[in-house]
Order: C-alpha cells, then sequence, then structure tokens
C-alpha cells in the first residue's frame, strides 16, 4: 500500500477542481487551485509558490540554471513551486492535470537540455531544492537522501559519520540527487562499485494520482525504471534509500599531463588497450582540453591523465608499473587522502578549499556549453585520435573538453537489463564531448553547436554502432524527440534505444501502465503507447480515478 493514503484529500481536491469551466483554465486558476487544495499539512503552499510577478521568481529561476544558453529562454515558467511537504507537490500534480498544465521537475538543475526548467507549453516548474535532507545509517550502512539534495550535500554529510564509507557518484558536487540518480550516475568508484543507480534500494515517488509510494507500493517494475530510466517520466521522486560502499581510510590521486609534444596521442593510445582491464579499484581518466604550448606559445592539446586509487601510493606504483608503465608514474605524481578530500580534490570546483565548499549549491560565472556523448567498444585508431585533437585547433575548440571514461570492473558483472542503463560489458570507456563559450548572442550559440555536432558526426565511425549509444543524463535533443502532442512508439524509439538499447520497450510498458495518459512528459520523456492528443486528463478520467481512490 502507499505510504500515505491521501485518497479522501485527493479526492475532495478533484471533485472541487471539476466545479470549475474547463474552457477558461488559466494559471491563475492553477494557483487558485493550489491555495484552496486541503493539504494534510500545518505548512501554508502560498509560501512556496512564486509566479512571474512575485519579486523573488528570477531569483528562484536561476538560482538553479547550470546552463546560462537557457537563462534568457522565453519559456519560462508561469509559476515554481519549491515544496516543503509531500502534500505540496501532489498538490502542484493534481491542480496541474486539472488546469492543463505541464510538470516540469527539477533538483540539481544540470540537465544539459534545461528541460528542468524550459518548456514549449504552460508549464510549472517542480523546483526540489527545500526537500534535501539525509538521515546517515551507520549502523546498516545506508542513507535516505531527498532529491533535492545535491551530491556535495550527500558526500559531506557521509563524512560527517564516517571516514571508511562512502558513495559512488558523480564528481561535480552542485548536480542534483534526483536526476543524477534516475539517470545511472557514475564517478571515480563505479569500476569499483558499479552506478549510483545499481546503489539504490529504496525510493519514494508521487505518482500521476498523487500517492507517495516506497518500493513496496510502487513494485518492482517502477521500481527498475526510475533508477536509471529518469525518473520524470513516472512522476515526481521525493527521496531515495542507497547503499553507501566501504572505501579505505587512505586512497591515491594523481593528476599527469601530457601535450601532444610528450607523446600524449601515443600515452592514449596504450591508456586505450589498459583502461579497463586494470584493477577495480583504479580508475584513470582522460580529460583533453586545448592549452598555449610553454615551448612556443602555440596552441596543442593537453591530455590529463587524472586517477583515484583505492589504496596507497606504495601499492598503486607497482601496479602502474605493471600495467600502465607508458604513462611513466612516479611517486612524486601522487598524493595520499582521504576519500572525502578526494572528493575535494577530482571537483575542480572545489580544489583547495574547506570541506564545507561541497555544500554550495552553485556555481560562479559558469560559461555556456552543449554536450554530447559516446560509448567506445574498440580502440580509437592513431589516425581517428588525430583527426579528432585536429578539432582543438579551431576556433570553436579553444575552450573545449573532451572525457574518456573507462569502463570494466564491477561495470562487466552486471547484466544491461538489470536496470534500464544498459551500458555495460564490451565498452572500453564512455566519452564525454562538451563545447564551452561565453559569447553572446544566437549566432554564437550555434556556431559552436554547428561545431560539436561537427566533432560528432566525424566520430562516428569509432564508437558504438546499431545503436550509436548515448547516456541520457547527458540530454542530447540532436538525437531525437518527442512530437507536441501524440508521440508513437516509433518515433520515441529514435532516442529511446539509444539511450536504453532494448531497455527502452520495458521502460515504455512500465510507463503506460503507471501514466497511460503520459501526464509526466518532456522533449525526451518515455512515453505511452495508449497516450493521444494531448494527454490530459477528461472528466470522466478523473472521476474514475477518484472512485478508485475511494474504493
Amino acid at each position: 500500500m502507499a505510504l500515505t493514503s491521501y485518497s479522501s484529500v485527493v479526492a475532495i481536491a478533484l471533485l472541487f477542481s471539476l466545479t470549475s469551466s474547463s474552457s477558461a483554465d488559466t494559471h491563475e486558476k492553477f494557483v487558485h487551485c493550489l491555495y484552496s487544495y486541503p493539504l494534510n499539512s500545518t505548512i501554508s503552499i502560498t509560501e512556496v509558490v512564486y509566479t512571474q510577478t512575485n519579486s523573488s521568481y528570477l531569483s528562484i529561476l536561476d538560482f538553479s540554471i547550470q546552463n546560462p544558453r537557457f537563462s534568457n529562454a522565453s519559456s519560462k515558467p508561469l509559476v515554481i513551486v519549491t515544496p516543503l511537504v509531500v502534500s505540496h507537490i501532489q498538490a502542484t500534480i493534481i491542480c496541474s492535470q486539472r488546469h492543463g498544465m505541464h510538470i516540469r521537475i527539477r533538483s540539481g538543475g544540470h540537465d544539459y537540455e534545461g528541460l528542468s526548467y524550459v518548456a514549449k507549453v504552460p508549464f510549472v516548474v517542480i523546483d526540489l531544492i527545500n526537500l534535501r535532507e539525509i538521515k546517515v545509517q551507520i549502523e546498516n550502512n545506508t542513507a535516505w537522501v531527498q532529491a533535492g539534495a545535491t551530491l556535495g550535500e550527500l558526500y559531506y554529510r557521509i563524512s560527517e559519520k564516517s571516514t571508511t564509507l562512502g558513495f559512488p557518484g558523480g564528481v561535480w558536487p552542485t548536480v542534483g540527487t534526483g536526476g543524477h540518480f534516475s539517470g545511472g550516475g557514475y564517478g571515480f568508484l563505479m569500476r569499483k562499485y558499479g552506478l549510483a543507480a545499481d546503489n539504490v534500494i529504496d525510493a519514494q515517488i508521487i505518482d500521476v494520482k498523487g500517492n507517495l509510494l516506497d518500493r513496496e507500493a510502487m513494485g518492482e517494475d517502477l521500481f527498475w525504471a526510475i533508477r536509471g530510466g529518469g525518473g520524470a517520466s513516472f512522476g515526481v521522486i521525493v527521496a531515495w534509500k542507497i547503499k553507501l560502499v566501504p572505501v579505505p581510510s587512505i586512497v591515491t590521486v594523481f593528476n599527469v599531463a601530457r601535450t601532444l609534444e610528450q607523446n600524449a596521442a601515443k600515452v592514449i593510445h596504450e591508456w586505450q588497450l589498459v583502461a579497463n582491464k586494470l584493477d577495480e579499484g583504479l580508475t584513470i581518466r582522460v580529460n583533453l582540453v586545448r592549452v598555449n604550448s610553454s615551448k612556443n606559445g602555440n596552441p596543442t592539446v593537453l591530455a590529463i591523465f587524472e586517477s583515484m586509487y583505492l589504496g596507497g601510493v606504495d601499492q598503486l606504483i607497482p601496479l602502474m608499473q605493471k600495467s600502465f608503465p607508458q604513462l611513466g608514474l612516479v611517486k612524486e605524481d601522487c598524493i595520499e587522502m582521504s576519500w572525502i578530500d578526494s572528493v575535494l580534490y577530482t571537483a575542480k570546483c572545489t580544489r583547495g578549499q574547506p570541506l564545507e565548499a561541497l555544500l554550495h549549491r552553485n556555481g560562479n560565472d559558469l560559461p555556456f556549453f552543449k554536450a554530447k556523448s559516446d560509448y567506445v567498444r574498440d580502440p580509437i585508431p592513431d589516425v581517428g585520435l588525430q583527426g579528432l585533437l585536429r578539432f582543438f585547433y579551431e576556433d570553436e575548440g579553444q575552450d573545449a573538453f573532451i572525457q574518456f571514461t573507462p569502463y570494466g570492473g564491477k561495470m562487466n558483472e552486471i547484466s544491461e537489463s538489470e536496470i534500464p542503463f544498459p551500458h555495460r560489458s564490451g565498452n572500453i570507456f564512455h566519452i564525454n564531448h562538451m563545447v564551452r563559450w561565453r559569447e553572446e548572442g544566437d549566432e554564437a550559440a550555434q556556431r559552436y553547436i554547428n561545431w560539436i555536432r561537427r566533432l560528432y558526426s566525424y566520430m562516428e565511425p569509432y564508437v558504438s554502432k546499431s545503436p550509436r549509444a548515448a547516456y541520457v543524463n547527458y540530454r542530447d535533443l540532436d538525437i531525437g524527440v518527442n512530437s507536441d502532442g501524440y508521440t508513437s512508439y516509433r518515433q520515441a524509439s529514435i532516442w529511446g534505444h539509444k539511450y536504453f538499447k532494448n531497455n527502452f520497450n520495458r521502460l515504455v510498458r512500465v510507463k503506460t501502465k503507471v501514466d497511460p495518459l503520459n501526464f509526466f512528459k518532456n522533449e525526451q520523456s518515455i512515453p505511452s503507447i495508449k497516450s493521444k492528443g494531448k494527454g490530459r486528463n477528461t472528466k470522466v478520467e478523473i472521476l474514475g480515478a477518484v472512485n478508485a481512490f475511494i474504493k
């Protein structure tokens, strides 16, 4: 059964909303519905509703925008709700359905295409920024994490309770756990412990009917879907229960940089041959950026071999000499530290700062960016790598960033169908392609976007095929989008199979079961095969839901 039974409350709210005229639905009536909703809470929803006339509206909207490319989008939410309690979310879901408002859900604001706060239809943002409580339970190595909490907040709270527990999430501390876990989530512990989503053991979600469900209540199909399939397609995730993982008291990190003049291309070639075969406690990723040569000042490409090893330097050096001697790692390149200090070290935005820097939620002076993703199953030949590196010498490549993240280890041991995230064994590494710029205006934006599209096209012969796979947390609307109205399975499968492979079919079945009218939708949400038209509840459907609640 549901964690909290709101059947009578929802029924009253739905019956109340049906008394108003459906021909004049506006966001004013939506707000009136929110204010009139019978909450099971002493906290009034009026405290957390922001319309465009509210003096705090823009500051609330802009605070969690992590890609300034969408800061000036004309399609802004008509209303922002920053819930303090579950019933605020339930009211928003019910009133949105009644008054023709779409919902976008934001936890950290890192959606690469801004889909958590941009839409082409009248919409409301549920911003979970106030729901970020974290309860770490050392006695059983678990934690409950509300979906509005960031990775930095999670890591900080774990470190308060233990120096030998961690969690295999991402590197960037401002990323919200709500979206990160629901899309998979990876970092330096992936080769040892898998994805963040692999270590989720329970969750709380509010479904289209306003029910708050835990794992038992939602059933294994829905619980499967939200761990890697994108939670926003199925409801509003409120919290995750995660399994914490053991980490040694000392880990070792290093950053070794090589320019092309220092044989970086050759070292990258050798890295490709061993990256996914190294000890699972060792992760070495490669960051490619453009710099000016220290010798002549001319542009060159710098390859930064960035690593975290679960152990001491005296263990690491012999391991590297045996497995990857081409890097030439020496003891002086390495730093021993605690796992939580390594989190600060690998997150460039917090390096050298006190641990409390992990609690900062928004970045400063962020660039515009556009990103894409790929998976590599066979080493990129030298000629292919040379062609890729040439893109950095173009004007638009000046601040570009390409990252190779190795697979293997635990990722080889988990079935592709265990959760919706299918990118497991057979991959040598994952690529994050990113172009960044600071020039204002649409012309500049299009120029940089065209650059990364050309790069992406160039890479096609060297990456996965049938489908050319992509990572859903690196959202890319170029690979396919839903239509504004009814989206067919065939249309959605264009992008769906790239993100989820054959797991897309099961995701569609789950979606059809839990949200048949496709209320929770966006440009790349899982479609319901039963949804047609606008996907909006009719009076008959709403009354049917009311009767079901009462029963």
